[in-house]
């Protein structure tokens, strides 16, 4: 019982640590503002767009 108890507890730990190396691209999502405003990637927030 002790041998299966650890081999799941090894499975489950590494399913879930190759599920966080599997996505690196979380920070790539699209970013949507309100009309007015644009993404500003410096400040990582929409701010007032500027016409001129």
């Amino acid at each position: 019982m002790t041998l299966k108890t650890i081999l799941a507890a090894a499975a489950l730990t590494l399913t879930s640590g190759a599920a966080g190396f599997a996505c690196p691209a979380h920070d790539h999502q699209a970013m949507s503002c309100i009309e007015g405003t644009t993404w500003d990637a410096d400040a990582k927030a929409c701010v007032p767009q500027i016409s001129s």
